[in-house]
């Protein structure tokens, strides 16, 4: 572990599931991804997931105590967990949990001002560990009504302030907002198409990406093991893709390792 620096803030630095039954979640994931796991410092109702003897996510099984969905949520790393909390609320954002001390570090989770939830950390984080890197996530997505007053509002939040060599590069490619962290695509802001239809498929949310071998393979064992296929498998800009839903609501997407790591995923 190490702890996080400024160079990081502001950067994703986990990925975790937010659920209610954790033997259900493990039996699922094992089966459609491959994981194992093992007992997290948190508690018996958190585990990590461990992909090519590395974690990848954890698993939390506390949707039902907290009173939260089942959904997957993506952390940034932050210098000071309370100025971030302040920078949200003065946007008209929501703070839902929060910041609260948990194992080395504090977490807490928020909304922004479309809705769409994440996480952010003040504390150690995993060495090697980042978005694109080995076996953690391949990127995130945020499908939300306006990209542009997205990337406006984390730019603020988080600090990702172009222009610096080696950090933050934020710009507008193929109808997205690309943010890449160290030349590395880390998010892509995706709008349009929310404000069409209710549906939960497609409700402002932050996606994650996890990559696969045979994304077809894939999705079929998710339908076996009780989940549901959303969407795909299709090909896509990035290559093949499959959204697909676990047993109990955790929404996420899964794509091949040879998936282009500079070119968004095709909208829902």
């Amino acid at each position: 572990m190490q702890s996080t620096s400024s160079a990081s803030s502001g950067a994703p630095c986990w990925v975790s599931l937010t659920t209610r039954d954790m033997q259900a979640a493990q039996d699922f994931y094992r089966a459609v991804l491959g994981w194992r796991f093992r007992a997290g410092s948190l508690g018996e109702d958190f585990s990590v997931a461990i992909s090519d003897g590395v974690p990848v996510a954890g698993v939390a099984a506390v949707a039902h105590t907290m009173g939260i969905p089942v959904s997957w949520t993506a952390y940034f790393a932050v210098a000071d967990a309370d100025l971030v909390a302040a920078r949200i609320r003065e946007r008209s954002a929501t703070v839902a949990v929060g910041p609260l001390a948990l194992g080395k570090g504090r977490a807490a989770l928020a909304a922004d001002p479309a809705g769409a939830s994440f996480g952010f950390w003040e504390g150690e984080v995993l060495p090697g560990w980042h978005v694109g890197n080995g076996s953690a996530p391949a990127w995130l997505e945020l499908r939300t009504m306006d990209a542009f007053a997205a990337a406006i509002f984390y730019g603020e939040v988080f600090d990702w302030v172009p222009g610096e060599p080696g950090h933050w590069d934020v710009q507008y490619e193929d109808d997205v907002v690309m943010v890449r962290f160290g030349g590395q695509l880390v998010a892509g802001l995706r709008g349009g198409a929310v404000e069409a239809a209710p549906s939960p498929q497609i409700r402002p949310r932050w996606q994650v990406h996890f990559r696969v071998d045979d994304v077809d393979a894939c999705a079929r064992r998710a339908a076996e093991a009780g989940g549901t296929v959303v969407e795909g498998p299709q090909a896509t800009a990035r290559g093949r893709t499959a959204t697909l839903r676990d047993p109990a609501g955790g929404l996420f997407t899964v794509e091949g390792h040879d998936a282009a790591v500079a070119a968004p995923a095709e909208a829902l």
